[in-house]
């Protein structure tokens, strides 16, 4: 019996999702367990095993169609059955405004001014233009009334619409004439243009008066076409556009502040030297997420939540350690941080880390967090800080060791000076707790009895 494959909720906030790539075809025999396609979420691009064995009868959502979670992704069943008309019902994805297209003419001479092509296009590799004050693209859909004569001749001089008053029928209708005043007083005709450059435009759908030309005498070459193109708006990935959301809300809705204190680190050094010499390997972000979850066990209102109106302490202490991934930034969250070993923190840390830069990392891996740690300190910064994640109070930006002259017992000597960074919550966190933790933090970093009792 024909049966529907849905695509399912990977996690709690996604609401629609995209299918990045099939790893099947229509015909294709399946088995439980085989992978059918990647899903692209706000998270990560993951596997969907099937769940039935069968026959791809029909793909119903092709890859790169953003649609609702639950939605039909193929139709199993025995080969050759009947699909049920019910089934077939294309998917229903955000609608976006398609770009008008440009009808089919003969191609215009480049310019008015210049009726025949120029004996040889300018191939010299010029400077790249400064960007434009708006992209090049022509592709704007259009909105008003046009007459099928005004759009293909616009078409063929690469105008945009959109920026032609109407005055056709009473109604603004965009009418050939009103194109032809517009290529008059816009300037249009003092644009100089190559043959070659005009055709690559025109291919690439650009705005010609958009394109600013650094030939000779103002000319636009092919390389400030490809300038303009290279210029045209790309659309986010998912994850892409749910971070930017996120963040954005964010930093509208949590009132921000920070607190930095410059922790010595020579006793962290000083004991992974040690245990490097006994064949154990700790990275110094291991002991910085171990201090972290003793500090949010000392101080639990770092832990805590609140939406403005009631606060939510929460009993466990799961530690996000952001994660820089091609196109965005994961958080693996290490639950129970508190409780766990230096050794068990870098090994999840560790396996977290390559499963999300692979896109293999499960959805549950990256839920649940209550703190997060961004550490760059690899990337050589003095400081820095971080936005606090939505349903979290803090996030700790963890800098970079830099040797650093410093005074000690009336003696300067150089020390191994980390910065870290505490952005904070204001409403559920003030400055005096902020302050109390980011030092509860450096007592613990800087004290090698704790760190002898913990290994």
């Amino acid at each position: 019996m024909a049966t529907k494959i849905p695509i399912p909720k990977l996690g709690q906030s996604e609401e629609t999702v995209t299918i990045a790539s099939w790893q099947v075809k229509e015909g294709a025999q399946i088995k439980k367990g085989d992978v059918l396609f990647e899903v692209e979420t706000d998270k990560a691009v993951l596997e969907v095993e099937s769940q039935f064995e069968g026959t791809i009868l029909k793909v119903v959502t092709p890859a790169g169609v953003e649609v609702p979670v639950m939605t039909t992704a193929a139709i199993i069943g025995e080969p050759g059955e009947k699909i049920p008309d019910d089934m077939l019902a294309a998917p229903a994805p955000p609608k976006a405004p398609e770009p008008a297209k440009p009808a089919a003419a003969p191609a215009p001479p480049p310019t008015a001014k210049t009726a025949t092509p120029a004996a040889k296009p300018v191939q010299t590799p010029v400077q790249a233009p400064a960007p434009a004050a708006k992209p090049a693209a022509a592709t704007t859909p259009v909105r008003k009334i046009v007459s099928p004569r005004a759009r293909k001749f616009a078409a063929n001089y690469l105008v945009n619409l959109n920026n032609i008053s109407g005055t056709g029928g009473g109604v603004g209708r965009v009418t050939e004439q009103d194109v032809k005043n517009y290529l008059e007083t816009s300037g249009y005709h003092d644009k100089k243009i190559t043959p070659v450059a005009f055709e690559l435009a025109k291919k690439e759908q650009l705005e010609l008066l958009a394109i600013e030309g650094t030939g000779d005498n103002g000319r636009i070459t092919i390389q400030d076409v490809k300038d303009a193109a290279a210029e045209k708006p790309q659309v986010m990935n998912t994850m892409r556009k749910i971070i930017a959301q996120r963040l954005q809300q964010s930093k509208q809705t949590i009132p921000h502040f920070y607190v930095t204190v410059a922790i010595d680190m020579g006793v962290i050094m000083a004991k992974r030297k040690l245990l490097k010499d006994e064949g154990i390997n700790l990275s110094v972000n291991a002991f910085i997420v171990k201090a972290a979850a003793l500090s949010l066990r000392e101080l639990p209102m770092v832990n805590a939540i609140t939406d403005g109106n009631s606060v939510i302490r929460r009993s466990k202490i799961n530690v996000g350690v952001a994660v820089s991934v091609p196109n965005g930034l994961l958080v693996p969250v290490i639950r129970n941080t508190d409780r766990k070993g230096l050794d068990e923190i870098q090994a999840e840390t560790a396996e977290y880390a390559e499963k999300a830069r692979a896109g293999k990392i499960a959805p549950d891996q990256l839920k649940g967090g209550t703190f997060t740690i961004s550490n760059m300190g690899m990337m050589n910064l003095e400081n820095f800080i971080a936005i606090v994640n939505p349903g979290e109070s803090a996030i700790l930006a963890v800098s970079s060791s830099v040797p650093t002259p410093v005074v000690r017992d009336g003696e300067i000597v150089v020390r191994d000076i980390m910065k870290v960074t505490l952005s904070c919550d204001h409403r559920i966190i003030d400055g005096a707790l902020g302050a109390e933790f980011v030092n509860a933090l450096k007592k613990k970093l800087e004290d090698a009895a704790l760190w002898d009792g913990l290994i």
